[in-house]
């Protein structure tokens, strides 16, 4: 039996998983913070701070109450929080990280074999001369190791004692203890992630059968393509074949689309339909998202249920962006009504609107404005500006280019 979605409905659903259905005044604190982390199932790392850093925004979003020294405290003094690779650098629940280490345990085939090509048998070396480094004098930042005038682009092409560093932590054997001036502190993993933790094994079908119920819990409904990318760590083959094995415990969801197509399969867990008179209806007012928000991570999903187009630009040669070096989606209610081109002034203590879009058949009204200055001025305040500055002629949304396609 199917459970059929119009797209208001599938859009509830996965607004509900995402967190951002929920009231966003109600008091967060410390615990809750950790659950809401665990709700997502991780958060976007990065390190541009155009108005403010992906996971602190993002975090913001669903909830006004947050505080960052909450999230330094879970992640570096309570270790209930670690940083790892999902699709990318993430902040992710220390209960998953039995989970990660078959993570570890591909890195460290892959890099190690990336290592033999380019520095030969010899490239144990500098694993062991990093290891024991941090081993007997403690935490570093990769500054703090050698450069002996090495100054090439990516992680790969530092120097072998930095790239070393990156490497052992993304085998598993170093954790980041802190971050300064948003740069890693590197310790051994055993003196950063509690005992309690770091201790348990974990099968390789328990954890391929974890990934995928663990993605469906956060996304509602998913195909087993979406499944695997979720968190990342499994196969699309591992994904549909875990699909096939379990079929007796997921209901299959049709997914109503615009325009007549026909409706689009998806999977949830046993008992989804029973879960659909409990959604909340997210609150009315407008919320600025980051372009790594979870909600737009997979940008043709967000096309399918939403019917926005997005892409972020940071990486598009100027001539060609559309809109902007970094812009941010707007959500009102359950619908992505637009987007808007900011920047925090921190010189000049404000929040600096350049331009506005709304998609096509989201009208400019009194109330949608008060509503977005309202926003503009909560994140104002969260990041610490004293002022917005959008100009009148900044009020009239721009021309919208052509869809990206």
């Amino acid at each position: 039996m199917s459970t059929r979605l119009s797209l208001p409905e599938a859009r509830l659903v996965f607004l509900n998983r995402q967190g951002l259905a929920a009231p966003p005044g109600r008091a967060l604190g410390k615990a809750g913070l950790l659950q809401l982390i665990d709700d997502l199932g991780f958060v976007q790392v990065d390190s541009i701070q155009w108005v403010e850093r992906a996971h602190h925004q993002i975090l913001f979003a669903r909830n006004q109450t947050y505080r960052p020294e909450h999230l330094k405290s879970l992640l570096e003094e309570d270790g209930e929080l670690f940083e790892h690779w999902t699709h990318d650098a993430s902040i992710i629940p220390s209960r998953f990280f039995k989970y990660w280490k078959h993570r570890f345990r591909w890195e460290e085939e892959t890099i190690i074999a990336r290592w033999q090509r380019w520095r030969g048998e010899n490239f144990h070396e500098s694993f062991d001369e990093t290891y024991a480094r941090i081993r007997d004098g403690g935490r570093v930042l990769s500054r703090d190791l050698k450069a002996d005038g090495h100054t090439s682009g990516g992680w790969w092409n530092w120097h072998p004692s930095k790239t070393a560093l990156e490497s052992l932590w993304r085998m598993g054997k170093l954790a980041i203890a802190g971050r300064e001036n948003f740069q890693k502190i590197y310790d051994l993993t055993e003196r950063v992630i509690p005992a309690h933790h770091h201790q348990e094994e974990v099968s390789r079908a328990d954890f391929i059968d974890w990934c995928c119920r663990a993605a469906l819990q956060r996304l509602g409904f998913a195909t087993s393509g979406e499944i695997a990318a979720f968190l990342d760590l499994v196969s699309p083959d591992e994904a549909k074949a875990w699909v096939t094995e379990n079929r007796e415990e997921l209901e299959e969801v049709l997914i109503e689309l615009d325009g007549g197509a026909r409706p689009r399969a998806a999977f949830a867990l046993a008992g989804f339909g029973q879960t659909l008179g409990g959604l909340q209806t997210p609150a009315s007012r407008v919320r600025v998202l980051s372009p790594f928000d979870p909600l737009i991570r997979d940008r043709n999903r967000t096309h399918r249920l939403f019917g926005f187009h997005y892409r972020i630009e940071v990486f598009v040669p100027e001539p060609q962006r559309l809109y902007g070096y970094y812009v941010f989606p707007l959500l009102e209610g359950d619908r992505l009504i637009g987007r808007i081109d900011m920047k925090a002034n921190r010189r000049e203590g404000s929040l600096d609107v350049r331009r506005f879009w709304l998609e096509p058949g989201i009208r400019t009204s009194a109330g949608r404005m008060e509503r977005l200055d309202a926003e503009l001025a909560r994140l104002a305040r969260f990041v610490g500006l004293q002022t917005v500055r959008f100009p009148h002629e900044a009020r009239l949304p721009a021309e919208r280019p052509l869809p990206v396609t």
